[in-house]
């Protein structure tokens, strides 16, 4: 089959390379009932055109580095990048957050990744939505992600040769504009990226596109998604945990809801840089014949914007 992943017909669009992961087909934790069974996902991301992988939550692939390559490689899938969850702002979380990002980042340099995606700890629980930490936190707290920030993304260059970039997401505290200006502002450029996940700012009530002008040399790496505006702000001004705005059907699949992905798809052809944009849709819970289709009318659609080749 042949690679779709870039748009080799449009020189403007030609550094653009579109991924997946499992989040498009509903996949939030390496295993849950709710969930479909990842040899089923993996064919469904190869029927829908897909080439390149981010591996999502470590543990829903196998992460035997041989084992992985060999069901990529028969699949036809490029590893690009690994996603994990770390908790930065307490000093006694850093040994296990540092244990498992190794793990990962070994399986995925030897896989020939490129990135490692930090997930921020969210503030409430991904299935109750029962607050699980400090909404705000304090400036020592803050101070602290910021260092461990820095040091976790040292350790995965450094040792692993991968580019560590952090990512924001609803009911987290790196969420809104000014906690990603503070984010920008603090650390080290040379050790941690950021993944422009557009839904989740726009869940933040952010403008990717304004982040693609502001910090051009930041963004290392997309998450492409799209958010129900009247969802978003419905579940702001009532204090919906994620979760449940993600039940409501607040992540919507493109051209619904904003970003514009025309528009935003433009802002990234200006970057003028070599980027994975890896499609998203947040749908845990979702009947397990949902993302196919969706998936295969999101990549289509992107097509059309200048995104890969239908």
């Amino acid at each position: 089959m042949s690679d779709k992943s870039r748009n080799t017909d449009n020189e403007r669009y030609s550094k653009l390379t579109i991924g997946v992961c499992p989040d498009q087909w509903g996949v939030w934790f390496p295993e849950d009932e709710k969930q479909i069974d990842w040899r089923t996902a993996l064919s469904e991301m190869q029927t829908a055109g897909f080439s390149v992988m981010e591996t999502g939550p470590f543990g829903y692939f196998p992460t035997d580095p041989i084992q992985l390559k060999d069901v990529m490689d028969e699949h036809g899938f490029r590893v690009v990048a690994g996603t994990g969850w770390g908790i930065l702002h307490k000093a006694e979380a850093w040994d296990e957050t540092e244990r498992f990002f190794r793990q990962i980042g070994e399986t995925h340099a030897a896989v020939g990744a490129e990135y490692v995606v930090h997930l921020p700890p969210m503030f409430r629980d991904e299935k109750t939505g029962a607050y699980t930490d400090d909404r705000v936190l304090t400036t020592e707290a803050w101070n602290l992600y910021i260092k461990n920030a820095d040091r976790l993304g040292r350790i995965m260059k450094q040792d692993y040769g991968l580019t560590m970039v952090l990512h924001p997401h609803g009911d987290s505290h790196i969420e809104t504009p000014e906690d990603i200006d503070r984010i920008f502002q603090s650390t080290d450029p040379e050790y941690v990226g950021f993944c422009l996940d557009t839904g989740h700012i726009v869940y933040g009530n952010g403008d990717p596109m304004e982040l693609c002008r502001k910090y051009p040399e930041r963004i290392s790496y997309v998450h492409i998604k799209a958010m129900d505006p009247i969802l978003v702000k419905q579940a702001h001004e009532e204090d919906w945990p994620f979760v449940k705005a993600v039940h409501a059907g607040c992540s919507v699949a493109p051209p619904e809801g904003e970003p514009d992905m025309g528009l935003l798809i433009e802002a990234l052809a200006d970057l003028d840089k070599e980027l994975y944009v890896v499609c998203e849709q947040d749908m845990y819970g979702c009947p397990k014949d949902a993302p196919l289709p969706i998936a295969v009318g999101t990549r289509r659609y992107l097509a059309s914007q200048g995104l890969g080749l239908p």
